[in-house]
């Protein structure tokens, strides 16, 4: 079984640029989707953004403009840069991998 685990998390100001990075313990070259959900203080875990085959990408409108997911999938990572934070990108970062398979995710806060 594939393991995850996100790093990136932690405080920053608002209108900076966050970088989630998510290393997956085996190979995922043949998993998908990819995908990038998120825990916002006091809410349910919603979706952020998708990477799926021939390299399609799908984003949230709350950061469609503002967020890229890629992956290097010969070092088994999986990457989600959001610019121009706002104070409601506060969340629990999770990756995902084909559905059924999370990370523990990465806390981000934002200062103003």
């Amino acid at each position: 079984q594939v393991q995850l685990v996100e790093s990136g998390g932690g405080m920053v100001q608002a209108g900076d640029t966050l970088r989630l990075s998510c290393a997956a313990s085996a190979n995922i070259s043949s998993l998908n989707p990819l995908r990038w959900y998120r825990r916002p203080p006091g809410k349910d875990r919603e979706f952020v953004a998708q990477l799926s085959t021939g390299d399609r990408t799908n984003y949230a409108g709350s950061v469609r403009g503002r967020a890229t997911i890629s992956a290097d999938k010969a070092e088994n990572r999986i990457y989600l840069q959001i610019i121009r934070l706002k104070p409601e990108d506060a969340a629990i970062y999770y990756c995902n991998v084909a559905f059924t398979i999370w990370g523990r995710g990465t806390e981000v806060t934002i200062s103003s």
